[in-house]
Parts: C-alpha cells; sequence; structure tokens
C-alpha cells in the first residue's frame, strides 16, 4: 500500500506524463498533415501561367511558341529571351483588349485580314507537307553538282562590281552601246550620259559568285577585270562593270552541306508545283469578269510533267538559289571587250547591287 506521501509525489510526474502524450499527438498530426499536403503539392501540375493580364492569361506554350520560330538562341540566353518574349506577348494581350473594346476585330476590314492569314496558315501546312516526302539527294549527286559548277567552287571569285542603269528611249540604246565600247573607263562613259542629260542610277557593290544570278554565273567567270556587259532593258539599259575580282575557291567538303540543302530544296519545290499543277488539272475552275482574258489555257493532266528522281536535270540544275520571291536577277550578260574600268573613288556609288542567289555563305 503506497503513503498518500508517496502519491501525492507521483502526481506531477503523471501530469507531465500526459502533457508530452498531447504534444507528442499533435506533432505527429501537424507531420501527418504535412506530408499529406506536401503529397498534393507534388501531385498537382506545375502552372502554365506567365503572367495575368486583367482577366487574361499569357501561358507558358505562348512563349515556348514563338522561341522555337527564333533560331541561334543559345542556352545562357534562353531565360532573357523568354522574359522579352512575355514582355511584347504583354504589349499585345493589352493592345487586343482594348481592340476589342473598340470593337475592331468586327471590322470588315481586320476580319478580312484574319481570314487571309488563316487561309495562308492552313495552305502553307499543306504545301510542307507534300513537300515533306521529297527524297534527299545522294552523295553521288552531291558529288556530280559540285563537279558541274565549277565557277560556284572550284574557281570561285569574288567580284567588285560597277552598275550604270541609263533610261533611254529604244533608238538611243545602239548609240550607248557604242559610247560605252569608245570609252576608255566607266567615268568618262558618265561624263557623257551627264553631258547629254540622261537620266541614270549608279551602284557599286563587292558580290562572291553565289550571289550573283545562277543563269549568269558562268558569263561572268569567263570575264577578264575590267570588262563590261550591256544589256538592254526595258527603260533602256543596265551596264555591269568588272572592275576587279579575286580567287576565293571552296572545297566540296565545305561545300556539301549547302549542296544538299539547295538540291532538296528544289526536290520540294518540283514536287509541289507538279502537285498543284495535278490538283489544277483535276479541278473545275472559271474565270470570271475581266479576268477570263487572262486566264490561262487548260492543260490535260496526261500532259503533267511527273517529278524526276534526279534534281540535276531540267530546272533543277538551272534554277537560282533563290527563294521566288527573290528580286529579279541581271540579265545574262554580253561581254564587251577593250572597256577597262578603274576602280577609283570617282567610280559611281549608291546601293548596293540587289543580287540574286543565296546558297552558300
Amino acid at each position: 500500500m503506497i503513503s498518500k506521501p508517496h502519491a501525492d509525489a507521483m502526481r506531477p510526474n503523471a501530469q507531465g506524463l500526459g502533457r508530452i502524450v498531447t504534444l507528442t499527438l499533435a506533432a505527429l498530426m501537424l507531420a501527418l498533415a504535412g506530408c499529406g499536403d506536401a503529397k498534393k503539392d507534388k501531385d498537382k501540375p506545375a502552372s502554365q501561367t506567365a503572367a495575368k493580364v486583367n482577366k487574361e492569361e499569357i501561358t507558358v506554350h505562348q512563349i515556348n511558341f514563338i522561341l522555337q520560330q527564333q533560331r541561334g538562341i543559345s542556352p545562357d540566353r534562353a531565360a532573357s529571351a523568354s522574359q522579352q518574349v512575355l514582355e511584347r506577348l504583354i504589349d499585345q494581350e493589352l493592345a487586343v483588349q482594348k481592340a476589342s473594346e473598340k470593337k475592331l476585330d468586327r471590322d470588315p476590314r481586320v476580319l478580312q485580314q484574319i481570314e487571309a492569314a488563316r487561309r495562308e496558315i492552313i495552305a502553307r501546312s499543306y504545301v510542307e507537307q507534300i513537300g515533306s516526302g521529297a527524297p534527299k539527294p545522294t552523295p553521288e549527286e552531291i558529288k556530280t553538282y559540285y563537279e558541274e559548277k565549277p565557277a560556284l567552287f572550284k574557281d570561285r571569285r569574288i567580284y567588285s562590281l560597277q552598275e550604270v542603269a541609263v533610261e533611254a528611249k529604244p533608238e538611243q540604246v545602239d548609240s550607248l552601246r557604242v559610247k560605252l565600247a569608245a570609252a576608255k573607263d566607266i567615268n568618262e562613259f558618265v561624263s557623257y550620259l551627264k553631258a547629254n542629260d540622261y537620266k541614270f542610277a549608279g551602284n557599286q557593290a563587292v558580290r562572291a559568285a553565289e550571289q550573283l544570278p545562277l543563269a549568269s554565273l558562268d558569263s561572268f567567270s569567263k570575264m577578264k577585270d575590267g570588262e563590261a556587259v550591256f544589256t538592254k532593258t526595258p527603260t533602256g539599259a543596265q551596264i555591269v562593270v568588272l572592275a576587279g575580282s579575286r580567287s576565293q575557291p571552296i572545297d566540296e567538303a565545305r561545300a556539301r552541306p549547302a549542296i544538299e540543302q539547295f538540291l532538296l530544296n528544289e526536290r520540294k519545290r518540283k514536287v509541289v508545283e507538279d502537285d498543284l499543277k495535278a490538283l489544277r488539272a483535276a479541278s473545275k475552275i472559271e474565270y470570271v469578269g475581266q479576268y477570263v482574258q487572262g486566264a490561262p489555257k487548260p492543260v490535260d493532266i496526261k500532259d503533267q510533267v511527273k517529278p524526276t528522281k534526279s534534281s540535276l536535270t531540267g530546272d533543277a540544275a538551272s534554277a537560282p538559289l533563290v527563294p521566288s520571291t527573290a528580286p529579279a536577277a541581271m540579265p545574262a550578260p554580253m561581254v564587251i571587250p577593250e572597256v577597262r574600268v578603274p576602280l577609283s573613288a570617282s567610280a559611281p556609288s549608291g546601293k548596293s547591287l540587289e543580287g540574286g542567289l543565296k546558297g552558300l555563305q
């Protein structure tokens, strides 16, 4: 039997034990609750919202889509590039919201532009899908193209060109040709133009072989420094002088990637071109009103040219290394000997010549 003093001595210990148990249970419950919250946070998908503009959200997907269109962004610039894109999207969203308030999204001109953009995107998607089926050129085809284009590769040169575009009547063109052949240099010819009140514009530029029109490159490669090209144009004449040049060849190893891409692009172009011809031939197309007179003659689908396996024949071999939207290239030159032109400070200057092709860089 425990005496009362001993019982009283033990009572504080029991109370302390009770407090310990209570605290332990509370801590355990908090720990379990914390685990539950952690699990919930882990299972919850990461937010794709990058910013909120009033009631609208800008997502990470929108930022990534725009970044995918921009090539050459290094990993160390990815974060800053993303931030810049986000800021542009915020400005865009603010403009969209304000335009909606003004009901500009219902404006007939805006609706027309939206529809035009939609059609362009869908059509481009189809063209890309059709073109993706074009086979890649073989190593043999690449090598053959390299060998057949010495002016582009083995005998590649850098050309210093001077151009003078002259406005003249058709009956004046022949006399201009004679005056150019008799001039000792381009400056003397320009003095003649000034003295006789001809309107003209002068340009000067340095162009590599691949920046010249492919159809004219062989003729340019045969020219000597100082020789000129005289070409009749709808508005008069164009004179291009080879003021100087230097050799800068490209070996096959360096040229191979550019040749492969060029030939592949030509195959894609041919596949798409043939497909569209076939679609036209198989469809009923009616021209109406003023457009009837300019309508092309119908072509039987049997007469359509089938895609060739090699891109080194037909149009592909002579096609320029440029997109179809490139500016018109200079006509094939006619060399006029005995016209020597020094590259001097008094030579005509102005805008650079608009080159034709973009192949090797």
